[in-house]
Parts: structure tokens; C-alpha cells; sequence
């Protein structure tokens, strides 16, 4: 009988999103240059070394860039975000708990894993003063 994989199972795409929806943000990370990497692969970017590993990222980022979709009514307004992560990666999502108008270039976020649908999805919300 076939059982579920775990997260060490499986492909790193696999992997990432199954750390997700567990409720965790995990990264991937160069054991040798120490680098974090953004979308899950087998290799690092840049040595192209497998000798990687995940890990637990602080969460903290900055907006890079942000706009706002205008769906067909009667769907409200969204914000769709670049967020620079403290640890290096870009990568793209949304922020919560603000306006998708209000939201601008150089904001402090904290990511949080949410559950939509059954799978975990990573947005960001304000980051307090102190992040």
C-alpha cells in the first residue's frame, strides 16, 4: 500500500510546498558558500553544487515592487509584491493586512504561511517597527 511522502522525499519544488503545508517557510541553502536560493532546485545558482541543505529563513523582507491587479467586478482589488528576503532570494507574493494600494516600494514584511484551499501558500504582512 502506498504511503505519503515525506518532505525529505521528495523533488525540491515537491518539497518546498509540502513544508508549506506543514505551515512552515523553508529555504534552500549552499552548505559551502552559505547562500539561500529561491525557487527550490537540486543544484545552487551559482557554484552548482548539490551540497544544499533547508532551512528555517527569519521571515523578514522588503518590498522590491508592487502593483495592483483590477479584476472584472465584482472581485475586489488585489497587490501582487517582489519581496527581497533578508537572507538574499526574491521571490513574488502578496501582502495582507493593508490595502493593496497602500503598500510600497521599500515596506517591512514578515512572512506567514496561510492555508487556502488546503495547501499552505506564503504571503507577508507588516513587519513591526523593530524587524
Amino acid at each position: 500500500m502506498p504511503t505519503e511522502n515525506t518532505p525529505a522525499e521528495l523533488a525540491p519544488q515537491a518539497r518546498y510546498e509540502a513544508y508549506l503545508d506543514e505551515g512552515r517557510f523553508m529555504l534552500q541553502r549552499d552548505r559551502i558558500s552559505g547562500e539561500h536560493f529561491f525557487y527550490p532546485r537540486v543544484a545552487a545558482p551559482r557554484s552548482g553544487s548539490r551540497d544544499v541543505e533547508w532551512v528555517a529563513p527569519s521571515g523578514l523582507a522588503r518590498v522590491y515592487a508592487a502593483t495592483v491587479i483590477h479584476p472584472r467586478p465584482p472581485e475586489p482589488p488585489y497587490g501582487v509584491v517582489l519581496v527581497d528576503l533578508d537572507e538574499g532570494p526574491r521571490l513574488m507574493s502578496r501582502v495582507e493586512g493593508l490595502p493593496a494600494h497602500e503598500v510600497r516600494i521599500g515596506l517591512r514584511v514578515r512572512a506567514r504561511v496561510v492555508q487556502e484551499a488546503g495547501r499552505g501558500v506564503l504571503v507577508f504582512e507588516p513587519a513591526t517597527e523593530q524587524a
